[in-house]
């Protein structure tokens, strides 16, 4: 009962289905996962039966001599095994290599005849036998052909990654192979895969630019050996706890799609309100399901931002008629900012576009505008990055860059950098920033990220993948950056980039389609947004400490099985 009580609370952890396949390996590698049997004929005496026939292959010019391996020291122990259970190293069960690669001058080495198994084709559950092949010919010249049995382990890049093989085959240079020539193949894959020896294994490693872990330290690594009989119920114990596992993860996986399906659902229509009475009906269904749908981050996260949608179409907070409608504000900000035109302080500014129906997403309510963005902003403009030298660990003016928006605000203490007042004022004078401003990232992906510039420094600058509003008063920053956290308007811009990156240009960026409330409704906003942002931050916290407690209760039960 314990152990099920265990797997349970286990699996439905943080990353609970990898912690309980790493749990089972572990567990079988100490000796712990199945009774002990003291009639069993200890590992020892297989040790002796693998050193015999290492030799024999030897004297036959099968393998060469190997190197006696040194003595296993006892601070290389690292638990105590079973009686009758033996610490070996790797090498001592039977014979290693290395693998190589023909040359691809010489196509007749290539072939179909043997399996050349790369990286890439070692998976969880099977090696993929049917991409490139070698000819007999280059397999003989190679001569590096490990035998049906062995385990390949990837020793370069992605150490670790394993499997063992069913039929010969070859292998590049990044794979090591150990041939066992005793004992149960899938226990020694058990082995190899468990998280003692997968630290290990990184552990003995090198690195410039990669990780590298030679044949020489990888065979010197001390291995558990289970006498022959207790190895394979290991391995039957080990593949009935995995199928459990696999069941788990499938259950998993249709409830994480049931449960988004249902979120989507009730979140959808909420968003797709129409009106405060509509809402409250929605908001009303949604609420008598809370228990069952926030009862995981995401779904949090979902909630978020349906209320951030909520808010800039009007719905979140109750429309006053006696606010002064937004086309006052908007006649407000355009009486502010062709004063600083005409005091030498703005550049004068280009006509945008007129607004189309088209072109609108939805209906406003009653006294509600649609502007461009620009129409509310300073010139609108992104950074620019100065030469490396130009850069200062402290200095006067602090310099972003898109990794210092973080959970939509600025992070400065995350790789700060500085540039100096006057470089700030010459040759970075267009990207000046100042306390209130909106910044957001025009390089992604992920596009959509967004902060308001803090008063702990009087001025800032940035580089050339932020785009900045400078809001025109008495237009609301918090506002604008609530509108932009929400995100919608991405869906009607057409990204430009190629190689995977998703850029906005600084035209699109100024056109972007802003609904402005009259000002007291846009006060009301922010500050209903900001409390029920503070509540999914609070709800978001109880789920990881709900969590958090149930794994180490997890781990408790685990531990005294």
């Amino acid at each position: 009962m314990r152990l099920t009580e265990g797997f349970n609370l286990l699996a439905t952890a943080p990353d609970g289905i990898k912690r309980l396949r790493e749990l089972i390996l572990s567990l079988a590698v100490q000796g712990k996962l199945v009774p002990q049997d003291p009639s069993n004929e200890p590992a020892s005496e297989l040790l002796k039966q693998i050193r015999a026939e290492k030799d024999r292959l030897i004297a036959e010019g099968k393998i060469k001599k190997d190197k006696p391996l040194p003595a296993i020291r006892d601070d290389e122990k690292p638990f105590e095994l079973p009686d009758g259970w033996e610490w070996v190293r790797l090498g001592d069960l039977g014979f290693t290599q290395t693998g190589g690669t023909p040359s691809k001058n010489e196509p007749a080495s290539f072939g179909d005849d043997v399996p050349f198994v790369k990286p890439g084709d070692i998976f969880p559950n099977y090696v993929e036998y049917k991409n490139e092949g070698l000819s007999t010919a280059g397999a003989e010249q190679l001569g590096r052909l490990a035998p049906a049995g062995s385990i390949l382990m990837v020793c370069i890049g992605t150490i670790g990654k394993c499997n063992f093989i069913t039929r010969p085959c070859a292998f590049n240079q990044q794979i090591n192979s150990i041939s066992p020539l005793g004992g149960n193949s899938l226990f020694w894959l058990s082995v190899l895969r468990s998280s003692y020896f997968q630290a290990e294994a990184w552990l003995r490693s090198s690195s410039t630019t990669i990780a590298i872990l030679n044949k020489g330290k990888w065979e010197t690594i001390p291995v558990p050996m289970a006498p022959a009989l207790a190895q394979s119920r290991i391995v039957a114990k080990v593949e009935e706890l995995m199928a459990l596992c696999d069941a788990l993860e499938t259950r998993g996986q249709l409830e994480a799609e049931q449960h988004a399906r249902l979120t989507t659902t009730l979140f959808d229509a909420l968003a797709a309100s129409e009106s405060a009475h509509q809402l409250q009906e929605n908001w009303a269904r949604l609420a008598a399901s809370f228990d069952l749908v926030l009862d995981r981050p995401e779904a949090v996260d979902a909630l978020e931002q349906t209320l951030l949608q909520l808010a800039v179409r009007g719905l979140l907070v109750p429309q006053d008629p006696n606010d002064e409608p937004a086309s006052e504000l908007l006649k407000q900000i355009r009486a502010e900012k062709d004063r600083l035109i005409a005091e030498g302080k703005l550049k004068k500014d280009k006509p945008l576009p007129d607004i189309t129906d088209d072109e609108k997403p939805f209906e406003l309510p009653q006294g509600w505008e649609w502007v461009r963005m620009a129409d509310i902003c300073r010139p609108i403009s992104s950074g620019s990055t100065p030469a490396a030298h130009e850069f200062l660990p402290d200095g006067d003016v602090p310099y972003l860059k898109v990794y210092n928006i973080r959970n939509q605000a600025i992070d400065f203490e995350y790789k700060k950098q500085f540039i100096s007042e006057e470089l700030n004022h010459s040759k970075l004078s267009r990207s000046v920033l100042y306390p209130g401003d909106v910044v957001m990232n025009i390089v992604g992906p992920p596009l959509g990220k967004v902060a308001i510039i803090p008063n702990t420094y009087p001025k800032w600058n940035c580089n050339q993948a932020i785009a900045f509003f400078g809001l025109i008063p008495p237009m609301s920053s918090k506002y604008v950056w609530t509108f932009l956290c929400e995100n919608s308007f991405l869906n009607s811009i057409q990204l430009i980039g190629t190689a995977g990156q998703d850029n906005i240009s600084v035209t699109k960026s100024k056109n972007i389609l802003v609904p402005v409330p009259p000002l007291s409704e846009q006060v009301r906003i922010v500050d209903r947004v900001e409390a029920l942002r503070v509540l999914c931050a609070q709800l978001r916290e109880r789920l990881a400490t709900s969590l958090q407690t149930q794994a180490h209760l997890a781990e408790a039960l685990v531990e005294q099985m």
